[in-house]
This record gives structure tokens, C-alpha cells and sequence, in this order.
């Protein structure tokens, strides 16, 4: 039976309600200095105005070594009532000091498997995700070292994996190495950021692979992300694939929380939601939010 792993515990696909399917409450990196999101308190409140905005669930896509805060997440979806989902998984090189890449090699997907089904750490928090990265219109080697130990991890527990497109490029080689190199069965890849770059070509060839597509996160001013979503997410529907799609938010840097003056999560319901209804009707829109997430991250485990 397909389960959703929570840091509560398993639960059934259907009891997710709206999902937030990409999104980060807790995120630090080299790369954002000054920016990390690391204030429980805000991660609290941004939370309680994503329910209040109507969501029920988030996935968490911050991965290993990268301020997860595991312990935290149990405490945070009790005191909110938004069930949470935390993944294990290894971002971009760029995102780690080197010594930390060194203490992993040989025991990657051994650390994935842990995470995925001890817990990580001592928190007994388990993981209900793997979380990787590709590099941009590319797979380079730290992403093929990732994503083999990640597809080892999948085949032993059955975990979904999870793709960071670098600005939505290089989809179809990820594809190439997950599904075709290393035996990943489509539907248990979800392929981020492909929004950031709106190729209609390669989101039809994705979404034909039988994974899931992900358009997460408003537009920054490098991305043709918000003006162009609502026809994609239309044409991929009417060209058959309407039941691959996921929304997420993608909050990464403190100033871009609602609670501090950002979008944040309640963006996705508020302003994201009511533009794809428009666009879309209610129906497909609603189930987008609340049954593909239980779909997409759901798993028999192993």
C-alpha cells in the first residue's frame, strides 16, 4: 500500500489535503549568506498563514547538510496542524564545503537509505524524499555521483526522487540517467524548476516519460516563470497530461518569507491558484493541489 512518509509518521496519499508539493522552511548554504532560513519562529508563523490561506501539507525539499533542522519538524506540524514532509538527499557542490563531500563518498546511498528509513540522526525524524541537482542544461559529475547513489536509495525503499533544475534546464539528460541509465521508473522522478525554462517541447517529453512536473516558486527577474504558466500548465493538459503536475512555492531565502515581506507559501493559494482556476477550472486545479502530491510522493516502502 503507498504511503506518504511524514515526520509524524506514514499516512495514506489522500489525507495530505493541499499540498505546497516544494517548499523550505529551514535552508542554509554558503551561497546565501545572511539569508538562510534558520528562525524557528518565523518558520511557525509562515506556516500558520499558509493554513490560514487553506493549505493542509508541505514538502520539504531541504536535503542533507543544509540546515534542515530536523528535530524541529515534528514540533512545528503538531503546534500548526500542517502535516510535514522532510527529505534527505545532496544539492549542487556549490551548497557544501568540501570536506563535507569528501566524509560522503563511498557511503552516499547508505547515508539516503538511513535517512529514509532509521531517521536522521538521533531526531527519529524519517525522510519521505530523496533530493538532487542537476547542473545547468547538464549532468555533471558531482550530479551523476548524487543521482547514482539516489536511484541505489530508490530501488531499496522505494522513495521518491526529487530534481533541482538548474533555471529548468537540462531535464531530459536527468531523465536519460535516472529512468533510462539507472532503471528509476518515471513516475517516481518529480522534476523541478521546469517552468524556469518554458520549453514546451521538453515539458511534453518529460511529462510523456510518466514523471512528474513541478512549477514552484514566482517569478525571480531572470525567470519567465509567472506570465508563462497558466498556458503551459494548460497545453500540457490538453495535450494529456494533466495528471503529472505539481505546485510549490519554493521559498529559499529569508527576506522572501510572506511573514518578512515576501511571497512565501501563502502565494501559491493566494495568487497562484486563483490565476491557474481561471485558466484551467477548478477541478483539474484542485486536484493538482490535493491528490498529486499523495500520488507523487507517495510509496510502497520498502
Amino acid at each position: 500500500m503507498s504511503r506518504v512518509r511524514t515526520v509524524l509518521g506514514d499516512v495514506a496519499p489522500g489525507e495530505l489535503g493541499v499540498c505546497d508539493a516544494h517548499d523550505h522552511l529551514f535552508l542554509s548554504s554558503p551561497k546565501f549568506r545572511g539569508q538562510e532560513l534558520e528562525d524557528a519562529a518565523a518558520a511557525r508563523a509562515e506556516l500558520m498563514a499558509f493554513r490560514a490561506a487553506g493549505g493542509a501539507a508541505v514538502v520539504q525539499w531541504t536535503p542533507y547538510g543544509m540546515g534542515r533542522r530536523a528535530a524541529d519538524l515534528p514540533v512545528l506540524s503538531r503546534a500548526t496542524g500542517v502535516t510535514l514532509v522532510c527529505a534527505t538527499g545532496l544539492h549542487q557542490a556549490v551548497h557544501y564545503a568540501p570536506e563535507l563531500l569528501d566524509a560522503l563518498h563511498g557511503r552516499l546511498a547508505e547515508v539516503f537509505v538511513s535517512e529514509l528509513t532509521d531517521g536522521i540522526g538521533t531526531t527519529g525524524v524519517r525522510a519521505g524524499l530523496i533530493k538532487v541537482a542537476g547542473g545547468f542544461h547538464a549532468v555533471d559529475a558531482h550530479a551523476r555521483w548524487t543521482m547514482t547513489a539516489a536511484a541505489e536509495a530508490h530501488h531499496a525503499t522505494g522513495a521518491p526522487i526529487a530534481v533541482h533544475l538548474e533555471l529548468g534546464t537540462g531535464a531530459l539528460d536527468v531523465l536519460d540517467l535516472l529512468c533510462g541509465e539507472l532503471g528509476v521508473p518515471g513516475d517516481r522522478v518529480i522534476l523541478g524548476h521546469l517552468n524556469r525554462s518554458p520549453d514546451p517541447v521538453t515539458q511534453r517529453e518529460a511529462a510523456g516519460a510518466g514523471c512528474w512536473l513541478a512549477f514552484d516558486g514566482p517569478s525571480r527577474a531572470q525567470h519567465a516563470t509567472d506570465w508563462r504558466m497558466p498556458q503551459a500548465v494548460r497545453d500540457l493538459a490538453e495535450a494529456g497530461f494533466g495528471d503529472r503536475l505539481l505546485l510549490g512555492g519554493d521559498t529559499v531565502l529569508a527576506g522572501a518569507r510572506s511573514v518578512d515581506g515576501g511571497p512565501g507559501m501563502p502565494y501559491l493559494l493566494r495568487r497562484v491558484r486563483p490565476r491557474l482556476v481561471a485558466e484551467l477550472g477548478a477541478e483539474l486545479v484542485d486536484r493538482i493541489l490535493s491528490e498529486h502530491p499523495g500520488r507523487a510522493f507517495g510509496a510502497e516502502w520498502g
